[in-house]
């Protein structure tokens, strides 16, 4: 996530951004700034608008620039913003507008390799030597499913003192906002490294899992990862919103602005970090979307549309536990205080931090996307709507 906070949480946390302009260095946001007003398409009674629009307000008075969301419950559905699209203006956050989803891509990456294997094309026990010979020493004991849940034992290449070397400061971010990088040389920054621990003995969550779980699709397939989730998934269930951009550093159509906190005579200055090449992340991290989108997708993954009954299961076979979430093969799942089971994925990625949600059993649904900047984690206030959405 982007805030306040240093470059060293922010490339552990799998996120990552470039600058748009190392010159547009704006003030600091005004606090002030008013809320975008709630837009609600068929509102029902069932969802409690006024406490869903002042948990979005919340969040952008202590945690973004700008939020929005999209709650669905049932034929029911509300779109809410709060906060402002771009810094030095007060142009309203548009609702259905498009963010990076950072880490939400590993959903799309883990449906692919599902299907994949409910094809009979691969199998989860393959190892990745198999299908990436000499990729990394260890690669014979690391199979797909370990890839899956991040139980590799593979390093983070976000988090590889080589990497680190790279993107020393947020301004060798600003500077190397264009720069392209191949998946190939983001296993790199690992492949000298000792695995934390043995394969399927602990857990761990890893960027690079991803990657290598990008290559293999292209390997198995023979097209790029990124024709695979359009084929498989984005024109399927007509997400014409959604998009792999792979080296294409614009977010198309209407969005909110993303920022990076940059030093500048000693204090920290928000630069816009909206437009950059985000194959930086990769497989991991790249994909751009909505909230509308979001929901379609989870919707349909959740409620097995998209993957077979046993890839589903194993899908939502949660292997390893956090203080708050589980992890599946490349879905998270939670529950919120009153006990309901939630199955998605957070992401984040320099200048945005999405969260999207559904609820087991009753299907209702929220999809929120952050643009933030402050000291305090979007985390924390989300929480509040997670909670106010699925306990109401």
């Amino acid at each position: 996530m982007v805030t306040r906070r240093s470059l060293l949480h922010i490339v552990a946390a799998g996120g990552f951004a470039a600058a748009t302009d190392a010159t547009d260095v704006l003030a600091a946001p005004a606090r002030a700034a008013a809320a975008a007003p709630a837009r609600s398409a068929t509102a029902g009674r069932t969802l409690r608008i006024g406490k869903m629009q002042a948990a979005l307000d919340d969040i952008a008075a202590a945690a973004a620039v700008g939020v929005l969301a999209e709650v669905k419950n049932g034929a029911h559905v509300w779109k809410g913003a709060s906060g402002v699209s771009r810094l030095g203006t007060r142009r309203p956050v548009p609702a259905e507008g498009r963010f990076r989803a950072g880490s939400i891509t590993k959903c799309f990456i883990a449906t692919v390799v599902l299907q994949l294997a409910g094809e009979g094309r691969l199998t989860l026990d393959d190892t990745l030597q198999r299908w990436l010979p000499g990729i990394l020493p260890d690669g014979s004991h690391i199979t797909l499913r370990h890839l899956l849940q991040h139980t590799s034992g593979v390093f983070n290449y976000t988090n590889a003192a080589s990497f680190r070397a790279v993107y020393r400061s947020e301004a060798d971010i600003v500077r190397m906002r264009n720069r392209t990088w191949t998946p190939r040389e983001l296993v790199t920054f690992v492949d000298d490294l000792p695995l934390q621990f043995q394969p399927g003995s602990s857990w761990e969550y890893s960027n690079t899992n991803f990657v290598l779980l990008g290559m293999v699709v292209e390997r198995v397939t023979g097209a790029h990862y990124a024709a695979e989730v359009r084929r498989r998934i984005l024109r399927p269930l007509g997400l014409r919103h959604t998009q792999v951009p792979g080296t294409n550093p614009f977010l198309a159509g209407v969005h909110p602005h993303g920022y990076l906190a940059v030093e500048h005579d000693g204090v920290d200055q928000p630069v816009d970090i909206t437009v950059f090449n985000p194959s930086v992340a990769g497989a991991s991290g790249e994909i751009t979307s909505t909230a509308a989108d979001l929901n379609i997708f989870f919707r349909a993954l959740v409620n097995g549309r998209l993957l077979g009954a046993a890839e589903q299961e194993q899908m939502k076979t949660a292997h390893a536990t956090r203080r708050d979430y589980q992890y599946g093969l490349g879905l998270m799942t939670r529950s919120t205080l009153g006990g309901v089971r939630l199955w998605g994925h957070r992401g984040e990625i320099f200048g945005y931090y999405a969260e999207s949600w559904t609820a087991e059993g009753s299907g209702r649904q929220l999809t929120v996307a952050v643009t933030p900047w402050g000291d305090i984690d979007p985390k924390v206030p989300i929480t509040d709507l997670v909670e106010t959405v699925f306990e109401s």
